[in-house]
């Protein structure tokens, strides 16, 4: 369950983005506590968190558990106390919307065990919940859905205004290649919050409910700085959107994330000299049609658009470059056996 981006302007709930998923997993498995209290345990972290009372609010992976409890509680579902052991392959603080999976897989094995009345969007929206009101980030409802309603044969397409998805066809001749740049995102969460705030005031100073109703770049020249920058990339990104869920090839598709690379590091701000430095030896590697960050930035890894069959191949030359510039990535996809 969990996912990797393409293009995503992270603005607000009326943002549009393309999503596929990749084949690392989250798992819960769960069942009754046999006292009153919740355990969950991670097996990636090992670690266990024992919830000791109601008011109790966990840091880490249990924070994003117990807030998916307490929002089916607050929706007035009963949900018992648990004992839940967390299994995954999702790299944490990669990008890679770890925390999406965590919350989509706890609260389909919620559905399961109580025989909740959820469909797969409800629980998109529920987790989304949790993650803002019990991890503490402002997110869009993008990483959820992707979690819960995308596959890995096809990009998905989410306009989060209106909810509507689609699945869209991969471009021919052509596969993911994700490497973690090495780089901590301690500063994503907050990182996160701060452009979105800038993107809220960017769309009152012009007027509109959000910077997706502006079509032109050129409309916003006359905000002041920062937020001429910040509104410009989510603009131009998402017309990127549009275009490329229209159908492109795998060169143009390229072409597309190579811009929202750029958009990213100089508009957005939101990368660093190391995601810079390995996506732009991605970008220069023949067999590679483009490359970007993913996820929130400010650290985590990054996604290439490469010849099919050549991911494993062009990742294990970019990361001998990389590590002779005196830096520490990892192959995440194609995975390594």
């Amino acid at each position: 369950m969990a996912l990797q981006e393409r293009f995503s302007p992270r603005e607000s709930k009326d943002s549009r983005f393309l999503r596929l998923l990749i084949s690392q997993r989250t798992t819960v498995r769960l069942g009754l506590s046999a006292d009153a209290l919740h355990h969950f345990y991670s097996e990636q972290l090992n670690e266990q968190v024992t919830v000791l009372e109601s008011e109790h609010k966990p840091s880490g992976f249990a924070s994003y558990i117990l807030g998916c409890v307490r929002m089916l509680e607050r929706q007035g579902y009963t949900v018992p106390h648990l004992n839940l052991y967390v299994q995954s392959s999702v790299p944490i603080g990669s990008g890679l919307s770890s925390s999406a999976a965590l919350e989509v897989a706890t609260l389909r094995g919620l559905r399961a065990l109580l025989n909740l009345p959820l469909d797969d969007v409800q629980i998109a929206q529920i987790a989304q919940q949790a993650e803002i009101h019990y991890a503490g980030v402002q997110c869009g409802i993008m990483d959820q859905m992707a979690s819960s309603l995308a596959d890995t044969e096809h990009m998905l397409f989410l306009d989060t205004r209106t909810l509507e998805c689609r699945v869209v066809p991969f471009p021919r001749g052509a596969e993911v290649a994700v490497i973690d740049s090495g780089a901590p995102r301690t500063l994503a969460a907050s990182g996160y919050n701060e452009r979105r705030a800038d993107c809220e005031e960017a769309a009152r100073l012009l007027g509109v409910r959000a910077l997706r109703d502006i079509a032109e770049v050129e409309a916003v020249g006359g905000l002041p700085e920062p937020l001429r920058r910040r509104a410009c990339h989510v603009v131009a990104e998402n017309n990127r959107v549009l275009e490329a869920v229209g159908g492109v090839p795998a060169e143009r598709f390229g072409e597309l994330m190579n811009a929202s690379h750029a958009s990213l590091r100089d508009d957005y701000e939101v990368s660093v000299p190391a995601l810079d430095v390995l996506v732009g030896m991605l970008q220069e590697t023949p067999g590679v049609f483009g490359a970007r960050l993913t996820g929130a930035g400010f650290g985590g890894a990054c996604v290439a658009l490469v010849a099919a069959g050549k991911g494993g191949e062009i990742a294990k030359d970019v990361l001998e470059r990389y590590s002779c510039a005196g830096y520490a990535g990892k192959l995440l996809v194609p995975a390594v056996s």
